[in-house]
């Protein structure tokens, strides 16, 4: 399991503060360093293809995989894993670690989930938030390794899924700026306006029933598998 960790801080006066807040933040930062800047999800060659030319049709884009992708595997899954360790269940966070990675639909989309699991694992051995031989069998999705930090920092799970959600809404953003290209305004748009149903999704995702679990997106897969072979590109997926 997790190693223990201090989850509060002192101010001036000697008040025990909470640091969850804090820790979330560095969780969805795009600081955070597991190189998620590095990849478009199928989105460069979408662009190419002329799938998406303008601030419109990013929105749906971004919004499609929101609904049909994210909220219906990814976040279901992370709250799995999240209880799983939390509650010491190995076997099944290895099951739901290994299920997602089992779902993504090219061999960009998962070996970007593995590199970035990977990566994460790396920071939290070095941060001391979990012990390398804790570490669940590799490869590790990034929504475990995410889990396990949200656990160790006494994260909830709404939490915890409204920050991925927000990590990825970001730097999917960031590439839609560079690539269709857009400007850093209607990038804030995207922010303001997809951010603003982060709330809903999550609700929905957590309540979803093992059965139901599963998102199926196939202007991506095209998209993903196209890239692979893509002769000029600035991204990794």
């Amino acid at each position: 399991m997790a190693a223990a960790i201090t989850t509060t801080t002192t101010d001036r006066a000697g008040d025990a503060m909470p640091v969850q807040l804090p820790r979330l933040m560095q969780l969805a930062s795009p600081t955070l360093p597991v190189g998620g800047f590095a990849y478009s999800q199928g989105m460069e060659w979408a662009v190419e293809a002329g799938w998406l030319a303008n601030e419109a049709d990013t929105r749906d884009w971004l919004g499609g995989l929101l609904d049909t992708s994210l909220g219906r595997l990814d976040l279901p899954v992370l709250a799995r894993l999240h209880r799983a360790w939390q509650q010491g269940e190995r076997k099944r966070f290895d099951y739901w670690n290994r299920f997602l990675l089992t779902s993504r639909q090219t061999r960009e989309l998962r070996q970007e989930d593995a590199l970035m699991g990977e990566a994460l694992a790396r920071l939290l051995v070095d941060l001391g938030v979990v012990a390398r031989q804790a570490l669940p069998q590799r490869p590790f999705a990034f929504a475990a390794l995410f889990a396990m930090a949200a656990v160790a920092w006494h994260l909830g799970v709404e939490d915890a899924a409204s920050g991925y959600l927000w990590a990825w809404l970001e730097n999917q953003v960031a590439a839609a700026v560079k690539l269709v290209p857009l400007g850093q305004t209607a990038g804030q748009r995207l922010l303001f306006e997809l951010g603003g149903r982060i709330p809903a999704l999550v609700a929905t995702a957590l309540a979803l029933g093992d059965e139901e679990l599963g998102g199926v997106t196939t202007g991506q897969a095209i998209a993903s598998c196209g890239h692979e072979t893509q002769h000029t590109r600035l991204f990794r997926s």
